[in-house]
């Protein structure tokens, strides 16, 4: 099980809350059905049918599991203004680099989705930005080596 702060939006928060809730109702009882009519059919050893239930019922407990784990180690985002001036997760840069402009909201790792501009805390450009300020420069070194110059124009 995961140690380290899954950050998460409200929201996220919320539908990973409804997601289990549901598997824990729903889903459990559609593999209680089936694990019963497959045990009607007789011989276990045998039927394919009650294997499969039981494998079902394996990955849809481990993910009951993950989904625990995920929330109780998560950290909800709150959206603030700026007032300390640097970057955190929740914040909404815009940067410049050469003369594009590109807009960053940096999120939790379980949320980023980088080409809509959300942008992992645990990436190479979210871990360059966390903390820093208006007109500061970073440099990112990318996964593939590549060395890109940003300028922080703004923080919301």
């Amino acid at each position: 099980m995961s140690t380290k702060k899954n950050y998460l939006t409200k929201e996220r928060y919320e539908e990973i809350v409804t997601e289990l809730e549901s598997l824990r109702l729903e889903g459990r009882r559609t593999v209680a059905e089936r694990l019963k009519h497959a045990k009607e059919l007789g011989d276990l050893s045998e039927n394919s049918e009650y294997q499969e239930a039981r494998d079902e019922q394996a990955r849809l407990e481990g993910k009951i599991a993950e989904l625990e784990d995920l929330l109780r180690n998560s950290a909800i985002i709150e959206k603030t203004g700026n007032g300390t001036g640097g970057v955190r997760v929740g914040s909404k840069v815009t940067v410049k680099k050469g003369s594009e402009k590109r807009v960053f909201t940096i999120v939790g790792s379980n949320e980023s989705k980088p080409t809509e501009g959300l942008i992992s805390n645990e990436s190479p450009i979210g871990q360059a930005l966390i903390g820093k300020k208006d007109g500061d420069k970073v440099t990112v070194v990318t996964p593939t080596g590549l060395t890109v110059d940003y300028t922080i124009l703004s923080i919301e």
